[in-house]
């Protein structure tokens, strides 16, 4: 969704390039989720993208790295991003987590992304992060099972909506967890939006980001600077596509699509490239 209105949207195998810098990044701090990045491989760079998270259907001709939901499968013969909303709670999903795990105000309010009727999660301390790591790296699991490549898990930027509850510290912290996981199933993680904490990627095992209107925003700049050329940017708008295009169009895979991700067929769908 757009970055500066409401909370972005959420819901490339070619030839693909292997994570050599995440390999030296891991043996330059030693940690084990960098340490097993070395054996994961990462999207292909500046290559045809597809944004399905809204429903799959078969890629168009060019396509090699495609994103979808948990609950798709994978698109054959090519690079697959799954989808998962690892921060906040899909819409009518609250009764399926424990109650303690949802985040409360002062009052014993669940606190609502209100732009997308979500609960958010509470990751503020290391006994809950370990516990909603657990039921995420549930998922995370079924995305191997089933061959995805990479993983994409959306709101790494909840905590900007926490009402100052959650912090960033909270939000690397538990991405830290997800990436050691994914990492231990050959999978490759990704960085959702969240540029202001792109600068951490080494500390916190993420392979290479997926932005939304990097392009609308002159956010891309943030992106390229923490994960070169291994950046997937997401435009809504004609003019967020233009500016993608002219400023990142040679060097990063950039698509357009509609803001509620629909399908072929679809009155609003929409999906245009440089």
């Amino acid at each position: 969704m757009p970055v500066n209105t409401v909370s972005r949207f959420r819901r490339p195998w070619a030839v693909a390039a292997l994570a050599t810098a995440t390999a030296a990044a891991a043996l330059a701090t030693g940690t084990t989720s960098q340490a097993a990045a070395a054996t994961v491989t990462l999207p292909p760079a500046h290559a045809g993208f597809d944004y399905q998270i809204g429903g799959a259907y078969t890629p168009p001709p060019g396509v090699q790295v495609v994103s979808r939901d948990r609950t798709a499968s994978p698109a054959a013969g090519l690079y697959n991003i799954c989808y998962v909303n690892a921060f906040q709670v899909q819409p009518g999903e609250q009764g399926q987590w424990p109650a303690d795990l949802l985040l409360r105000d002062a009052n014993g309010n669940v606190v609502i992304d209100e732009d997308w009727g979500e609960a958010l999660l509470d990751i503020r301390t290391a006994a809950k992060r370990d516990r909603v790591a657990a039921k995420v790296n549930g998922w995370i699991d079924g995305c191997a099972d089933k061959g995805f490549n990479a993983i994409e898990p959306d709101n790494y930027d909840s905590y900007t909506r926490s009402r100052n509850l959650i912090t960033a510290s909270n939000a690397k912290a538990f991405i830290t967890l997800l990436s050691a996981h994914a990492h231990s199933r050959n999978l490759a993680i990704g960085q959702k939006n969240t540029a202001e904490l792109a600068g951490s990627r080494t500390q916190t095992g993420l392979d290479f980001a997926v932005a939304e209107e990097c392009g609308q925003y002159d956010e891309c700049g943030d992106f390229t600077a923490a994960f070169g050329n291994h950046v997937i940017v997401i435009e809504y708008t004609a003019g967020g596509l233009k500016k993608a295009c002219a400023g990142w169009g040679s060097q990063l895979s950039v698509v357009r699509r509609d803001v509620d991700v629909t399908t072929p067929g679809s009155s609003g769908y929409v999906r245009k490239t440089c």
